[in-house]
């Protein structure tokens, strides 16, 4: 397999791509390398990154860049295709789509913006070949107060794919919801520094099935998590209600639920600073 990172350095054009992408992007792409795929790239710059991928994937591979700029047209000259449109609009990806087709890879290395970001996820999800990948850049802005990004906010990226993690748990039965699109499509999501990873299934996926071995030997043993009374005493100078008590309750009681939620607090500020 083609070595990424040399394949970037190699490249005749300018471009530019954190250090910690390479391994991540050999390891999550290298079961596209010589085959007949199609790879979209948005934001593409000078091009540089266009020969990178054509160098990594193989002469099989259809690489397509997507820009505002429309300079990036004389890139088609070395044999990519570039369209020229903003990343934010709905209608562009409706009229791409309907040229391009279906594809195998997206790679969002645009403007990064949550609206840009979430746009175009949101409309090529659809077109993406069975068993694709969307792969979105530098989504560390979903954190960033300055030039123009205004996060950590509610409507960041970051914070909308949470709203994915909840489909995928969707076809797990014990939450009795229904799937919907996003539940079927979407096969699994991986984080990185920087990385968002969009996994699209290779076939529909359905409800879950909780599998059991040795029924024979089936045990309905008793489930201790909620069952004992335990004793607490709060260490939080500020928690009056707690302090005041020292008293054996149920597991499952709001009183517990405020213990509980003291202890989680002092573990989230210590990943918080």
């Amino acid at each position: 397999m083609n070595n990424l990172k040399k394949s970037f350095q190699a490249s005749p054009k300018y471009s530019i791509k954190w250090s910690n992408y390479f391994n991540i992007y050999e390891n999550i792409l290298k079961k596209f390398v010589n085959k007949k795929i199609t790879i979209v790239e948005v934001g593409i710059g000078d091009g540089g990154s266009l020969f990178m991928w054509k160098n990594f994937f193989g002469k099989k591979a259809k690489i397509i860049g997507v820009e505002l700029n429309p300079d990036t047209k004389k890139l088609e000259k070395y044999g990519f295709k570039v369209f020229n449109g903003d990343q934010s609009n709905p209608n562009f990806w409706k009229k791409f789509y309907k040229k391009v087709g279906k594809i195998d890879i997206l790679i969002d290395d645009g403007g990064h913006t949550n609206l840009q970001q979430i746009t175009t996820l949101m409309e090529s999800i659809k077109n993406i070949n069975n068993g694709g990948i969307i792969v979105v850049e530098d989504t560390h802005t979903s954190f960033m107060k300055n030039k123009g990004f205004k996060n950590p906010s509610k409507y960041s990226f970051i914070n909308y794919t949470t709203s994915l993690i909840e489909n995928i748990h969707r076809r797990n039965p014990m939450l009795k919801k229904e799937l919907n699109y996003f539940s079927k499509k979407i096969y699994s999501l991986e984080f990185y520094d920087s990385l968002t990873v969009i996994n699209i299934a290779k076939k529909k996926l359905l409800k879950t099935k909780n599998l059991e071995n040795n029924k024979k030997l089936r045990n309905y043993f008793d489930d201790f998590r909620f069952k004992k009374e335990t004793n607490i005493k709060s260490s939080n100078k500020n928690n009056f209600l707690l302090n005041l008590i020292k008293l054996k309750i149920s597991k499952r009681s709001y009183l517990y639920r405020i213990y509980e939620n003291n202890i989680i607090k002092k573990y989230l500020k210590t990943i918080k600073n």
